[in-house]
């Protein structure tokens, strides 16, 4: 196997289950916090409180008008669980990364490659079951946009 589609390989299963996981626990409505102050705001394109935060109003907007999903706060829900899952992708392609270069060359048989690809994954992992960063990621808050 080519140890590029391995990477490829690791990085969409890290991707892949850091969206299940998130898919299957984000919350199906408001919460009772500032969420509902941002999914109204962004449904309505309003400005909620300092600093407003813009792009996440006008995301809010486009996802609130996905037709497959009645409830307009799960929509808007899905903007954290996107850009949060994306955030895991984009830590274990940095700590392979990291890792690269920390060892000063690039993987050269398979053993090395899965090695680590998965030291890479196991700490994008880490985040990703983390319990700070997963209760922001089931929810319409700017902090998983972030």
């Amino acid at each position: 196997m080519n140890l590029r589609t391995l990477h490829k390989i690791y990085a969409a299963v890290v991707f892949i289950v850091s969206f299940i996981v998130y898919w299957m626990t984000v919350q199906p409505s408001v919460s009772f916090w500032d969420c509902g102050e941002f999914i109204a705001a962004s449904y309505y394109l309003q400005v909620p409180h300092p600093p407003g935060t813009p792009f996440f109003l006008v995301l809010g907007n486009i996802f609130a008008k996905i037709p497959f999903f009645e409830n307009v706060g799960f929509k808007i829900n899905l903007i954290s669980v996107f850009s949060s899952a994306l955030a895991v992708f984009f830590l274990y392609l940095v700590a392979v990364k990291l890792i690269n270069n920390y060892k000063g060359k690039k993987p050269e048989t398979i053993f090395e490659a899965v090695v680590t690809y998965t030291a890479a994954a196991i700490g994008a992992l880490s985040l990703c079951f983390s319990d700070t960063f997963w209760f922001n990621s089931v929810e319409a808050e700017v902090y998983a946009l972030s």
